[in-house]
Order: structure tokens, then C-alpha cells, then sequence
């Protein structure tokens, strides 16, 4: 019989398009081919992208009038052509391959991996000269008019084949008969990447069976020591127990465990790729057969043949993982059922609702521009250790949005039984998979969950006024439906009238709560009416049951369709002045197309004590900004927020409002940088307190970003200001909590979408800033002063000199007072005289009848003052004169 042929056997679970049986037409038994042809042809993952042209004559053969073209989606002439160079000698090979991204093979390659080759018009073409004498494509499908039927110099249609067809197949589907049969491949370059199943001679290959009573091998010997197996493209036989089952939920596999090769550095489980295999069990003993293949990393058998050996085994013990780990620590268990024996905390849930994963840590982890400067060391360290130190939990299913949700603890997640950032979970079991582009745990039980972070009450901040800062998250009056709304593209938030109730609800609920007397909003759709703005303060208002709330009417304010707003409690807090809009007509520093407008306004409370709000929005770090890299640590567009932050202190510091409030301004607002970074740290060179960190410390945050906690949500104080502020806390509702509870239907089961409730949490993916300040109504009051000189009467004129000391009592009912010494007058006699020592110190000629007074003025800090006179008398004479 003769030899099948080896080409690339397609495997999806393989992660490449796997082009098969592009077999070179046959040497007959008169003559030798008289050109080259196409052997073999290969697109796998990355760079895996070749083809292979074999010299099937008996003459060395010159490549240089030779090239290789490619035709895609019917084009009339070849979208990529590549010169061939050098010698190929007869019975050899000549393989192209691409050995980097910049290669136009590789640019063929990509058009085959995004799915485009073979739609019904793509070919590839070896040409000699303007000849074309070798082609594989559909067959029966003229590409265009360069060669081709009826096209002058064209080839032989009949040279055009298709995938897994033999040369020497002559019942009419391909149109190449030759005289003789082909011997398989001369040179089978790929042969390592898979087999082709049908030889030459129309004979089936039987395929491998598994047997329990066979030899195996170990699976230690099929995962490697390495990243990747050493056995990849190999059939070969294990037999293992069943430790994790997902044969159901997308994944079509399960994990098979053996016990070892005594190995450390190998792993002894492996996952079997069985789409519509026969079903098994958790304990099952299995024989599998079937071929190594790497899918995302993962090392995988793709089952030809199983038999079950036994069943009801007893699982092998779990290995232990503990964090930190490396890859490579995790890597020699990829695969084995493990257990993490250490409390975790929960740090990343962003894709639970949609994939059914969250993140878990040692402890719970900080952005590090959140705890370090970007140009401490200390910052990359952070971010290397937070990688290690966690891990991704999975649920065993591949498919969007899964109904029901699972919890951690291995039951239905409903409004019940929940979890926030934070809790923690134990004894976290199952199989350590490689998918998705990482390690991640496919659990086989529920984990033991503790609450560690529960829903907190609004901070108490103190003061007798207070401001908040809240992103409501795409507040949008405008609803975002395809079906209702022709300008889609500027329309955010809510898609539906029932969404956009459950949004407002949710942002509703949350701002009663807070009752701040001024809010400051931020991503709320920028109308030319204020309408959105208009429709959120009425909303409030009929949920409070009357009129608390009024908004500053701006219009539309700067080119986005969000923008900054003011909410403020009228029976509080009144607007001073006008509003002012920090942007680049102020200062081109401030670029009007990357920050939205800083929304500035001076308010009085009932006292008359101003302050001014400047609510703000600057540039995003997840688009690039023109002519600015992005920064390893602080993302893109870090220089335009920090000329920006500079630019609005600049602003600050003239007075815009007219109200007379430099210093006294409170800046909020999503600057899009952590407290570290440089915009942050503009502003604080510039005089601004950071309240957050002042009052609640490092680990304060607002915002949790791949896993990482931190605030982008701030408040800063004016140097005025800082010293009224009680109190400034994130209130934590959002950032804390799974994305499942939010508003949003579009990607959830009706199971989820009943999952909503009318609370604040999950009412934005951002926490609600909260600042108290304690306002002072202007001091008016002058302080009191007493000035008594010891001794203050002299019995015995001697015309001596005495020493005298002033004692001065002050106070003012606002703090400190500073006394000054503003006149010294001598009154009586000639000879009298008068020497200052220092401020309360004098010495004084005994002259009888003289008066020597002292007077001294009190300032408080408003400016007030008061005096009052200290006197020394001398000789019976001088108090008559007094008198």
C-alpha cells in the first residue's frame, strides 16, 4: 500500500485554518514533470504561514523567473505577488515562509486567518513569467481576468484543484488525471503539523484506536517541560482519570490526569478536546487516543477514539497552588485538578456578567500611580507583583452572557447572594486551565465565600454644607436604539424606555441618599436645552416629593455629547454671579476636542460665605492623543491633562466668577488620573489639597480598573477653603460591585435582567465623591484686648530709673489674635523719659507727676482690631494730673 499523505489535518481546537491536501500533480511513467509545483500550502496561528514548491524534474531548476500570487475576493489581478531567488534541486523543496510581521506572506496569511480565503474566489498562483503553472484554489472559479479561461497566456484550467483532493483522484471532482498515481510527498516540510487521512489510492488509513489494555505514554512525556508540548502534531495514547468535566458550556472537553512521570517539571493532566465525544464522568478512568495540538497556550489531545476503563475512581489529591506564582510555577500544573489554600480576596469583576470570571488576590490591590509617584521604581514593582499574586476564576463555559450566573460559592448568584470587590473566598478548587490568554482556575465545586466588604452607608463627612461629585455614566435623554434614533452615533447610554427608567432609578436613589446641597455631574448628555439635565433634577425632585433641587441652566456647553453639570439645593446654597466654563479659549493649553468644559460657579450659603465649584471631565487614558505616546503607567494622553490641570490652576488663580474666591474653590470631577500621576500633582505644586488623601488615606479609591484599586474621582481644595473642609470620602456603590446589577439589558438572559433592583449600587461604574465643609459666616467681631503695666503707679518720685512690664490678655472668638505695641506717649515733665527693652518691656524716670503711657492693638484673622492703653504713674503729683 502505498504511503498516505502528510499535510496539515484541520483542528479547530488547534487555533490555526489548516489548508489540507495540496498535493503536486504526479511524475507519469513516460516523462518527468517539466515544472515546479505547489506542495503544500500553510496558514496557522502568528507567523506559522508557508508554502512549500517542490521540483518534481530531473534538472536543477533556476527560481528567479518564478513568483508566487495571491488573488483575493475575485480580484481581477494578484493582490500580492512574491519574486521567488536561488536554485531548487530536483526531488527538493523550496519553502516561503514569512519570518516576520512585515512580510508579504504574512500579509496573505492574515487574509486567509480573517476568514476571507476560499469564500469562493481566493487562489493562490505559481507563476513562471506571465504563465501560470501551478494553481490551487476553488475549482470552477475564474478569479479574474490575469489568468484564467480564455485569458492570453494563461494555465489549463484543469490545473486548478481544491483542498483534500489527491492528485490521483479520477471520479471527476478534481480535473487533473493523471497516467500514474503520485507517491505521496516527496518532501513533507509541514509533516509535524498533522497527517492527511486518504492516501493516493482512494484507500482509507484506519484510524487509532484507544485501548486500556495498550501502551501509553505519560501525559508528563505530552505537556513537556516547556510552555508548549514537544509533542505537538503527534497521535499519541494516555490514560487518565477524569478530574474536571466541561464537555457542556463550549469548552467540548474535559480534563484527564494520570499518576505522574515523577516530573516536577512537567504537569500530569491534560484537556481532551472531544467535541461530540462520547459523554464521561468526573472519576471515570479513560483511555484517549488522539493528536497533541496548542490552542491559546494550552496544550490539548484532540480525541480520535476514548474507552472508559472504569468509573467512580477517586480523584488524585489537589495540588496546591499558592500565590505569588510565576508562569512557569503555573505552567507545571496546567491541566491538574489544585486547590488555593489561602483566603483570596475578590479583586476583578468586569467580565463576570458577560463571562462568568472574576479575579482573586492575596489582598486586595492598588493602581500603583494610586501609592507611587510614575517615576518611583516602586511603581513597576507594584504592577509586576499584582500579576503575580492573582489569579482568574473561571466557570467552565465559553459562551456569552451564561444563565444562570454562578456565584463564587458555586450556587446561583441572585440579589441575595451576591459579592462585592473585596470579599474573600477560600479552598478555591478545580483544574488550572490555560484560556483566554492566561491561567485561570475552571472550578469543580463552590469555594467557602466570607463577606468582607459590605455595602457601606453614606459617608458622614460632616460640615453644615456639603458637595458631591457623582459620574452618572452616560445619562442620556436621547436613547441609543438603532430603531428610533437616526443619529445614533452621538447617542450613549440607555437603549430603551424600560432601560433608561431602570437607569434613572438607580442614579435617582443614589443622589437622594448622598442629599448633598450641591451635586456636580459629570457624563450627562450635553443638550442645547439642558434637557437631560432638566429631566435628572425633576426626577429627583418627584422622588423627594417637592422642589429641593434646581440646576445651573448652561445650554450647551464644549463639542461632546457629554458634558459637566450643577445640581444645587436652592433652600441652602445660592449661585453667585454667573457661571464660567474653564476651555481653550481661556488658555490653548486646555484642548476643547479631548477635555469637556470646567464648569465653574461661585455659591453663597445662608450665612453669605462664598465658595466656587469647578466641576470636571478631562481626557480619557483609552485613546491616543496626536503627537503624545502613551506612558507605561499613566496611559494616553497623560501630557494633555496635565497641561490641562495647569492650565485650569492658572484660570483659577484670576478670579473668573468675579466673586472674590481665589483660594476658595473646590475642584471635582473625573480628572481620568490617579492621585499619583502628574495632572494630580499639578495641581497640589499649585496649592490644591487632595481631600481624598488627606482624609481617607492610600487606599481610598473610586474606581477599580483590571482588578487595581484607585481614585480618578477627586476633590481638591483651595488653599482658603482646605481649612473648612470636615470630610471628603468616596462613597463606595459602584466600583464595587458586579456590572450584572446595573441598568443595561443588552447583554443579559431575562434571568438577568430580573436581577435589577431600584437601589444606588451599580447606579454608574464610578463612586460618588463626598466633601463636607464647615462654612463660617464673615467675622465681624473685634477681638478683646486688657493692658495692665507692672507696677502702674511709682509711690517714690526719686528720679531713678524703674524697669516696667506690660501684661496683655487677648482673645477673639475665631482663634488666634496678634497684639502689636502702636504708641508710647510720655506726659508731665520735662525730665520724664521713656526706653523701650523690647514689646512689654520698658524702663522709665521716677519724675515726680509724670504719666507714661502704652498702647497696644489686637488684630484677629479677619482684620478686626481693638486697643486699649497700659499706664504708669509716678509721685502723688502724676495721678492728680491723671485725674
Amino acid at each position: 500500500m502505498r504511503r498516505p499523505h502528510r499535510a496539515i489535518v484541520a483542528v479547530a481546537a488547534a487555533g490555526a485554518i489548516a489548508l489540507t491536501g495540496l498535493i503536486a500533480p504526479p511524475a507519469t511513467a513516460a516523462e518527468a514533470p517539466a515544472e515546479l509545483l505547489l506542495s503544500e500550502v500553510v496558514e496557522g496561528s502568528s507567523n506559522n504561514k508557508a508554502v512549500e514548491i517542490y521540483n518534481p524534474t530531473g534538472s536543477p531548476v533556476d527560481l528567479s523567473a518564478y513568483t508566487v500570487r495571491m488573488y483575493f475576493n475575485g480580484s481581477a489581478t494578484s493582490t500580492l505577488s512574491v519574486p521567488l531567488s536561488g536554485t531548487v534541486a530536483p526531488g527538493d523543496a523550496f519553502v516561503l515562509v514569512n519570518g516576520s510581521a512585515s512580510d508579504a506572506l504574512k500579509a496573505f496569511g492574515d487574509q486567509i486567518t480573517a476568514g476571507n480565503w476560499f469564500n469562493g474566489d481566493d487562489v493562490i498562483a505559481l507563476f513562471r513569467g506571465d504563465t501560470a503553472v501551478d494553481i490551487f484554489g476553488q475549482i470552477g472559479v475564474d478569479p479574474g481576468t490575469e489568468w484564467g479561461s480564455g485569458s492570453t497566456g494563461a494555465a489549463d484550467a484543469s490545473l486548478r484543484r481544491q483542498a483534500n483532493v489527491c492528485v490521483g483522484d479520477t471520479d471527476g471532482t478534481n480535473p487533473f488525471t493523471p497516467a500514474d498515481q503520485w507517491d505521496g510527498f516527496p518532501i513533507d516540510t509541514f509533516a509535524d503539523l498533522g497527517t492527511h487521512a486518504v492516501d493516493c489510492e482512494g484507500e482509507e488509513e484506519p484510524p487509532p484506536t484507544a485501548g486500556c489494555d495498550l501502551e501509553n505514554v505519560t501525559i508528563g512525556s505530552v505537556q513537556g517541560a516547556g510552555a508548549a508540548s514537544p509533542r505537538a502534531g503527534e497521535t499519541v495514547l494516555v490514560e487518565g482519570t477524569v478530574v474536571g468535566d466541561f464537555q457542556s458550556g463550549g469548552f467540548n472537553g474535559y480534563f484527564v490526569q494520570d499518576a505522574g512521570d515523577g516530573d516536577p517539571a512537567t504537569s500530569d493532566g491534560v484537556f481532551v478536546y472531544a467535541p461530540g465525544g462520547d459523554a464521561v464522568a468526573v472519576g471515570d478512568v479513560v483511555s484517549v487516543v488522539g493528536v497533541v495540538t496548542e490552542f491559546d497556550g494550552l496544550t490539548e489531545i484532540a480525541a480520535i477514539d476514548i474507552e472508559v476503563c472504569t468509573t467512580g475512581a477517586e480523584l488524585p489529591a489537589p495540588a496546591e497552588l499558592s500565590l505569588p506564582a510565576t508562569p512557569e510555577q503555573r505552567e507545571v500544573l496546567e491541566g491538574m485538578y489544585v486547590t488555593l489554600p489561602q483566603s483570596l480576596a475578590i479583586l476583578e469583576y468586569f467580565e463576570y456578567g458577560r463571562f462568568g470570571t472574576i479575579d482573586v488576590g492575596l489582598t486586595r490591590q492598588s493602581t500603583p500611580t494610586a501609592v507611587y509617584l510614575p517615576s518611583d521604581p516602586r511603581a513597576a514593582a507594584l504592577a509586576e507583583s499584582n500579576l503575580a499574586e492573582r489569579i482568574t476564576i473561571d466557570d467552565g463555559r465559553s459562551s456569552q452572557n451564561p444563565d444562570p450566573a454562578i456565584h463564587p460559592n458555586g450556587e446561583e448568584f441572585t440579589l441575595t447572594n451576591t459579592f462585592r470587590g473585596g470579599d474573600l473566598v477560600t479552598e478555591v478548587t478545580g483544574v488550572l486551565d490555560e484560556r483566554f490568554g492566561g491561567y485561570v482556575i475552571q472550578p469543580t465545586q463552590g469555594a467557602t465565600f466570607e463577606v468582607a466588604n459590605p455595602r457601606p452607608e453614606v459617608p458622614d463627612v460632616g460640615g453644615n454644607v456639603t458637595v458631591s461629585s457623582f459620574n452618572v455614566l452616560n445619562y442620556f435623554t436621547t436613547l441609543d436604539d438603532p430603531n428610533t434614533n437616526a443619529d445614533n452615533d452621538i447617542a450613549r447610554g440607555a437603549n430603551t424606555v424600560e432601560e433608561f427608567e431602570r437607569q434613572e432609578a438607580k442614579i435617582v436613589a443614589a443622589l437622594a441618599e448622598i442629599d448633598a446641597d450641591v451635586f456636580g455631574l459629570i457624563e450627562i448628555e450635553n443638550n442645547a436645552d439642558s434637557q437631560a439635565l432638566a429631566t435628572l433634577t425633576a426626577a429627583l425632585n418627584e422622588y423627594l416629593g417637592s422642589d429641593v433641587y434646581d440646576y445651573i441652566a448652561t445650554g450647551k456647553i464644549g463639542t461632546d455629547v457629554i458634558t459637566t453639570a450643577l445640581m444645587y439645593k436652592p433652600s441652602e446654597v445660592t449661585p453667585v454671579g454667573d457661571f464660567a466654563l474653564m476651555n481653550q479659549a481661556k488658555d490653548p493649553r486646555w484642548l476643547d476636542n479631548r477635555n469637556r468644559p470646567g464648569l465653574t460657579q461661585t455659591f453663597e450659603d445662608a450665612d453669605g460665605e462664598a465658595f466656587t465649584v469647578v466641576v470636571n471631565h478631562l481626557k480619557s487614558k483609552g485613546s491616543a492623543c496626536t503627537g503624545e505616546a502613551a506612558d507605561p503607567l499613566q496611559g494616553e494622553c497623560n501630557i494633555v491633562r496635565t497641561n490641562a490641570a495647569n492650565a485650569l490652576a492658572d484660570w483659577l488663580a484670576t478670579d473668573p466668577t468675579g466673586q472674590g474666591t481665589v483660594g476658595r474653590e473646590l475642584i471635582i470631577g473625573d480628572l481620568n488620573a490617579y492621585d499619583k500621576e502628574d495632572p494630580i500633582q499639578a495641581l497640589v505644586a499649585k496649592g490644591y489639597t487632595d481631600l481624598i488623601l488627606e482624609h481617607e488615606g492610600e487606599d481610598a479609591y473610586s474606581y477599580v480598573f483590571d482588578g487595581q484599586n484607585g481614585y480618578l474621582d477627586h476633590a481638591l481644595a483651595g488653599p482658603e477653603l482646605a481649612a473648612e473642609v470636615t470630610g471628603a470620602s468616596p462613597w463606595n456603590i459602584n466600583a464595587d460591585e458586579p456590572s450584572l446589577l446595573d441598568y443595561d439589558m443588552s447583554f443579559k438572559q431575562p434571568a438577568q435582567d430580573a436581577l435589577f433592583a431600584p437601589d444606588p449600587y451599580r447606579s454608574s461604574d464610578h463612586d460618588p465623591v463626598v466633601v463636607g465643609l464647615e462654612l463660617t459666616p464673615p467675622d465681624t467681631i473685634a477681638p478683646t484686648i486688657e493692658a495692665v503695666a507692672v507696677p502702674s503707679f511709682i509711690l517714690v518720685p526719686n528720679n531713678k530709673e524703674r524697669t516696667i512690664r506690660v501684661r496683655i490678655d487677648a482673645e477673639d472668638d475665631r482663634g488666634d489674635v496678634t497684639v502689636e505695641l502702636t504708641d508710647v506717649a510720655v506726659d508731665g515733665k520735662p525730665k520724664a523719659k521713656v526706653t523701650q527693652v523690647d514689646d512689654r518691656t520698658f524702663t522709665v524716670t521716677a519724675v515726680n507727676g509724670a504719666v507714661y503711657t502704652f498702647t497696644y492693638t489686637a488684630t484677629d484673622a479677619a482684620g478686626n482690631t481693638a486697643t486699649d492703653k497700659a499706664y504708669v504713674i509716678v509721685g502723688v503729683k502724676g495721678l492728680i494730673g491723671l485725674l
